[in-house]
């Protein structure tokens, strides 16, 4: 966060910082509502179970058998089900929301909690498309909310100390950062042909702003995440987690330029997404390269056990734990093949023998590569985070701002991608530069009548 978006988020925290505690009551518990049990908002409800400072006091989801189950694993007779989340954000004691539903609905949800006085906790991805971020960074200014969003692993020791070990020159010059998240599928999921939906699904509703398009079993419960309308496919899910690091890690605002490419090719199912993606974008003095396999897990490359960020005097592999590997200092004429030897004139070796740069170290707790687990409990730390910064009114570690800024990162690539072309971008302006097919890709209409609705709060 630069220094005037900094001061724009304290101003407006201390406005409500000094009313906060007359709106918690008496009892100072935090009145919790969520949005979405599927994977995600079920660990959330887990997780919000055990703070003894939260009382979960709504459930919503469009889908009614979740939210019988949901309700039972909640466990308290007071908590109240929704079909609708407008209904939900009138309760008044509610004062924060989780938003866990599909991507498509992250922007829309937040932006319309905010205006209802709610607090936000939003899961990533947090945009389908760029100009999604920049509304919902407009509502939490304008209606004073915290807004963090689910890029956890920020939280992480190793994230912090390697973040120092980076801005410590001891890597020497980092100019290239590799990342790949390797699975094997294959041959996927299948197909799932048109039906009509279930009974006990609203899918009018689970549709929201997104285009209208037939239902199958694979555009609505978890696998909406392989189709174009309502997610980015593992740019957009995984590489949320990884690109803030780099972000972070880096300071750095943006790319100047992203070109991307892959397609479906490997597996055999109704999925759009890429099942196969390689992504480049360009940084001020440094390259970064992510490469997603769904039908190879290539378990030998390095980079599928995290994040390599390679310096000239050493390299560092980052997941939750970091390690770092020294480069040697050599003489470089000595790296130059020897053959027969070089006639008069040419380059002379000489006796110096290679020397680490610097000492190897290891630190953070280890996790897995691709989904953060197995190490500290991140999530956990970045739920505890939103309810403390909500009695604080302070600045959260993962701010709506952030997560904005590596959507854009995220979905640069998937641009790039389906347009088969390379993107130049001003990472200030957070505009495109010369390519109006490429600008008008960071905007689509939503679907009436929620198009009124995000005009009615925001300037679109």
């Amino acid at each position: 966060m630069d220094g005037s978006s900094r001061r724009t988020f304290l101003g407006a925290a201390a406005v409500t910082a000094a009313s906060y505690q007359r709106i918690l009551g008496a009892n100072d518990r935090i009145g919790v509502g969520f949005i979405g049990y599927g994977l995600i908002g079920k660990q959330h409800v887990a997780d919000f179970k055990k703070f003894k400072d939260v009382d979960i006091v709504g459930l919503c989801d469009v889908y009614k058998p979740r939210v019988e189950e949901g309700l039972a694993f909640i466990g308290n007779p007071n908590t109240k089900g929704y079909s609708d989340f407008r209904k939900m954000y009138e309760n008044k004691d509610i004062q924060g929301v989780v938003v866990a539903t599909p991507d498509h609905w992250h922007a829309l949800l937040t932006i319309m909690a905010c205006a209802a006085g709610k607090d936000v906790y939003v899961e990533k991805p947090m945009t389908v498309f760029n100009d999604e971020g920049k509304w919902m960074i407009q509502a939490a200014r304008k209606h004073q909310r915290i807004v963090v969003v689910g890029t956890q692993r920020m939280h992480g020791k190793g994230v912090a100390e390697a973040k120092k070990l980076a801005e410590s020159g001891q890597l020497g010059k980092i100019h290239s950062i590799r990342i790949a998240s390797m699975r094997n599928i294959y041959p996927g999921f299948g197909k799932t042909p048109v039906q009509d939906p279930p009974a006990a699904l609203d899918y009018d509703m689970w549709l929201g702003p997104a285009p209208k398009k037939p239902y199958t079993a694979h555009r609505s419960l978890y696998h909406f995440r392989w189709f174009w309308d309502y997610s980015g496919g593992q740019m957009t899910n995984l590489g949320a987690h990884t690109l803030s690091q780099v972000l972070s890690i880096m300071k750095v605002q943006g790319p100047s330029m992203v070109m991307s490419t892959g397609g479906r090719f490997a597996l055999e199912d109704d999925g759009e997404t890429p099942d196969l993606q390689d992504a480049l974008w360009v940084f001020p003095g440094f390259t970064v390269n992510y490469a997603i396999r769904e039908a190879n897990a290539m378990r030998g490359d390095p980079a599928a056990r995290g994040q390599v960020y390679l310096g000239t005097k050493g390299s560092m592999v980052l997941s939750g734990g970091y390690e770092v590997v020294p480069e040697n200092k050599i003489d470089p004429v000595n790296d130059i093949p020897r053959f027969s030897g070089h006639p008069v004139g040419g380059p002379v070796y000489s006796a110096t023998q290679p020397t680490p740069w610097i000492a190897a170290s290891k630190g953070g707790v280890a996790s897995d590569a691709r989904y953060g687990t197995g190490g500290e409990d991140t999530m956990a730390m970045n739920e505890r985070d939103w309810l403390d910064s909500m009695r604080s009114r302070k600045r959260p570690l993962c701010e709506v701002e952030d997560g904005h800024r590596v959507a854009l990162v995220c979905n640069l690539a998937n641009m790039s991608l389906r347009l088969g072309r390379s993107i130049r971008w001003d990472p200030v302006k957070e505009q495109v530069i010369g390519d109006k097919e490429a600008a008008a890709m960071c905007v689509r209409p939503y679907r009436a009548p929620w198009d009124s609705v995000l005009r009615s709060i925001v300037k679109v």
